[in-house]
């Protein structure tokens, strides 16, 4: 293993930062955490293990603070959505943390910039990180500069948007841009490179480019997406009329990533970004196996992973494993749509009755609304090539993880307490139903959610059209577990204790 070093990492709350934090620990260094709140920190799996700073970087004192007694310090800022006059907001910042690094006494800075054509005219955002790396490079402190184009995992901005417009467009007209070529990266590969940096010799002071082993197009990007994704293959057609300004607000539109973040995402597209040289290797080997290609990459970002089962657990994204995996710091916006229906009710019967209600649903007992409907629902999955309500369930009162239980596949059992269900229905997605009891005084509240992912634009079509009826289906089915429950506490209370003796 390579020597301890203490690293600083600013940017903790973004994207790169939040995950190059645990992968510095797992290399056995210090890590310090610099944040304007840290207290945005707390609930981080690696927070006890760091040690967490407040510090503004474009603060001299309190950054040179922070730096001090610092080996390494990842620069991880920039402006990307922050409105105007970010490019004086930047070089303010840069500056200032070239002057406090120096002062500080750090041994090495580590910047993440972009990838970019040497000779031409760039966009005002890809110029001022250009701009940042030249400053730090300058700053006194050996620099690497590591240059990255689009970056492959759930969350990047640039992955989100290429996500958004894959599944929800199966048909589109696009800028010119989608036929430059580009040199995509995985994030595992990006913190790889981050990492290993940080023990570059003191002599080393330059750029480096990184990318993946893939060079390809916008549009190859995204058929290839749609393959891996299960999607249909898209149509796409360039038109020359759409100015970066036009196709940052039509992606803003199509998409949940803001017009603001679009906007400089789009700017950067209209280069074409390719890896001109591969030096870091001389100072960092390449990953085990080596850097991961487009469609492994696409993989790991939707935890489509063989002799795995992530990629059918919503709940995965709360308990990240891998750097590819979505994090709570993430964007609302990242990770692609989850549609919910959340509903709760109080129960007048204890915990411990409400789960005996929770263990009988399907088979014979039914599922407390609707037979009618859900009898045509099930019907209609048998037509469909599903299993529909026909399979039933193996024990009317118990349940275990992996039971089916009609067309639902119990996913996971906490004895007591959860219950979670997913849909082995057809359907342009993929479903959850989650019942959650919690202890609410003398008695429980019953919390039920409907969780969809859905697969292209027939998922989101799907659901708006079924959701009017969730009210109706979901609402009578909560209902009625509730009065099911009660009456078991009535029929307890009614029923004639046993003799003694």
């Amino acid at each position: 293993m390579a020597d301890q070093l203490h690293c600083a990492v600013t940017g903790v709350t973004g994207y790169v930062g939040g995950r190059l934090v645990p992968e510095l620990l797992a290399a056995g260094h210090r890590v310090r955490a610099i944040a304007r709140n840290p207290t945005r920190l707390r609930d981080r799996p690696w927070y006890p293990q760091v040690d967490a700073v407040e510090a503004d970087a474009g603060d001299l004192d309190r950054i040179r603070e922070a730096l001090t007694g610092v080996d390494v310090a990842y620069y991880l800022i920039h402006s990307l959505g922050s409105g105007r006059r970010f490019e004086a907001r930047d070089r303010h910042v840069a500056l200032t943390f070239a002057r406090a690094a120096r002062e500080a006494g750090v041994r090495r800075i580590v910047y993440l910039g972009g990838l970019h054509p040497d000779t031409e005219e760039l966009s005002p955002h890809m110029e001022s990180r250009k701009e940042v790396g030249e400053i730090l490079l300058a700053s006194g402190v050996p620099t690497a500069v590591l240059r990255a184009a689009v970056i492959l995992g759930s969350g990047s901005a640039s992955f989100e948007m290429m996500r958004y417009l894959t599944e929800r467009l199966p048909a589109m007209t696009t800028p010119k841009w989608v036929e430059n070529r580009i040199q995509p990266i995985a994030i595992r590969d990006v913190l790889h490179y981050l990492v290993g940096a940080a023990s570059m010799p003191p002599e080393v002071n330059r750029s480096f480019d990184i990318g993946g082993p893939d060079v390809l197009t916008y549009r190859q990007m995204m058929q290839r997406y749609a393959a891996v994704a299960g999607l249909r293959p898209r149509l796409i057609v360039p038109v020359g009329v759409l100015t970066p300004r036009l196709s940052s607000l039509w992606v803003s539109l199509v998409t949940p990533v803001p017009a603001s973040i679009a906007r400089p995402l789009v700017e950067s597209l209209i280069h074409e970004v390719v890896c001109t040289e591969h030096d870091i290797a001389e100072w960092v080997p390449e990953p085990p196996g080596g850097t991961a290609g487009f469609e492994r990459a696409v993989e790991l970002a939707l935890a489509k992973i063989a002799g795995a089962d992530v990629a059918t657990r919503w709940s995965s994204a709360s308990v990240p494993g891998a750097p590819s995996d979505p994090l709570p710091s993430d964007p609302d916006w990242a990770g692609g749509s989850l549609y919910r229906d959340e509903r709760e009710i109080d129960v007048a019967a204890p915990p411990d009755v409400v789960w005996q209600v929770l263990l009988s649903l399907g088979g014979e007992r039914g599922w407390y609304s609707w037979p009618l409907a859900w009898q045509v629902r099930g019907l209609i999955d048998r037509l469909a090539g599903g299993p529909g309500l026909r399979r039933g369930r193996r024990d009317p009162r118990r349940l275990w993880v992996d039971d089916a239980v009609d067309f639902w596949r119990v996913e996971e059992v906490v004895p007591g307490r959860l219950l979670r269900l997913r849909a082995e229905m057809r359907l342009p997605g993929l479903a959850w139903l989650e019942l959650e009891v919690i202890p609410a005084g003398s008695g429980s509240r019953l919390r039920q959610s409907a969780i969809f992912h859905p697969q292209g634009l027939g998922g989101h079509l799907y659901w708006w059209a079924v959701s009017p009826f969730h009210g109706v289906v979901f609402g009578s089915m909560q209902r009625g577990m509730a009065a099911d429950a009660e009456r078991l506490v009535t029929g307890r209370a009614a029923r004639p204790a046993a003799p003694r003796g």
